[in-house]
C-alpha cells in the first residue's frame, strides 16, 4: 500500500458529493425510560432539560440539531473505547449510520450478540427488545467512498473485523482534508450493505430525523429474529451469520 494513500492531498483528490438518507438504530426507551420518574408529561420535559444540563457541551454548529442527532457529536467527555472511525479518548465525534434499514439493523444484532459472546452466563432476554429506527438526510461536497476509486484497492484493510487502527488514520487524515463523509462496506450485514460515518454535523440539512421505523429483535439460542411493524418486513440471522468474527464464532448460544 502507497503511503500517498493516506495523505490529506491524496485524500482531497478522492473527494466527491456524496447525498441521500441514512439509517440508525436506537434502543425505543429513549423516549419513556425518564417517564416513570414524573406524574405528567411537563414534567417530564423539566427533567429531561436537567438531564441535558448535565451532558458534555454540544458543538455550536449542532445544538440546532434533534438530539437524536446531535449526540454522537458532543465532546468534553473521553470515548472509553475506539470505534472504526475514532479513537479512543478526548476525540471528535462520528455519527454511524448505514444506507439501509436492514443493515443498521445487522449492526446492532453484531453488537447484541458481542455483548452474549463476552457475558457467557448472561441468560437470553425472556422478551423481543424494541427499537426505533430513524433516517436523516445529509449531502456534503467532500465525501469519499471506500468501495470505489483508488481506496478501494486496500479493502482488506477498511473490513477488518477487530483492528480499528487503520481507518482510524484514515479518518485523522480525512478531517484534515475537510472530508467529512466516509462511505464503506459494513462488515457485519450478511447482505454486504453500505454503512456511512458522518465526521461533522454540519452535513445533515435537516434538523430532525426523516422518516422513523419500530423494529422488534428478538434474541434466543437459534438465531435472532428482527421484525419491522412498518412497513411490514422481516430478517433472520443464523447462528452462523457473524461467524466469521471470532469473537461471536465462540459465542455460547445454549443458556440457562
Amino acid at each position: 500500500m502507497s503511503s500517498s494513500t493516506w495523505t490529506p492531498a491524496a485524500l482531497s483528490s478522492e473527494a466527491r458529493p456524496l447525498s441521500g438518507t441514512c439509517w440508525r438504530l436506537v434502543e425505543a426507551q429513549h423516549r419513556v425510560s425518564t417517564l416513570k420518574l414524573v406524574d405528567t408529561v411537563e414534567e417530564q420535559g423539566v427533567l429531561e432539560d436537567l438531564i441535558q444540563d448535565t451532558k458534555p457541551v454540544l458543538p455550536a454548529e449542532c445544538a440546532h440539531l434533534h438530539y437524536l442527532l446531535s449526540t454522537p457529536f458532543r465532546y468534553g467527555a473521553v470515548y472509553p473505547v475506539g470505534s472504526r472511525f475514532r479513537r479512543a479518548g478526548l476525540t471528535e465525534g462520528v455519527f454511524y449510520a448505514a444506507e439501509e434499514p436492514h443493515t443498521a439493523v445487522a449492526e446492532v444484532v453484531f453488537y447484541r450478540l458481542l455483548f452474549y459472546a463476552e457475558s457467557p452466563g448472561t441468560p437470553w432476554p425472556q422478551n423481543a427488545a424494541e427499537y426505533t429506527a430513524f433516517s436523516a438526510a445529509y449531502a456534503t461536497r467532500k465525501g469519499i467512498d471506500l468501495t470505489a476509486g483508488t481506496l478501494q484497492k486496500d479493502k482488506a484493510l477498511w473490513t477488518r473485523l477487530i483492528d480499528y487502527e487503520p481507518c482510524q488514520r484514515l479518518a485523522d487524515s480525512s478531517r484534515s482534508a475537510n472530508v467529512d463523509v466516509i462511505r464503506y462496506l459494513s462488515v457485519r450485514d450478511p447482505r454486504e450493505g453500505f454503512n456511512l460515518a458522518l465526521l461533522d454535523c454540519r452535513v445533515f440539512t435537516k434538523a430532525k430525523p426523516v422518516r422513523e421505523q419500530t423494529w422488534r429483535i428478538r434474541l434466543s439460542e437459534a438465531g435472532v429474529q428482527a421484525i419491522c411493524e412498518s412497513p411490514r418486513s422481516g430478517v433472520t440471522f443464523g447462528r452462523a451469520a457473524f461467524a466469521a468474527d471470532p469473537r461471536i464464532a465462540k459465542l455460547r448460544w445454549k443458556r440457562g
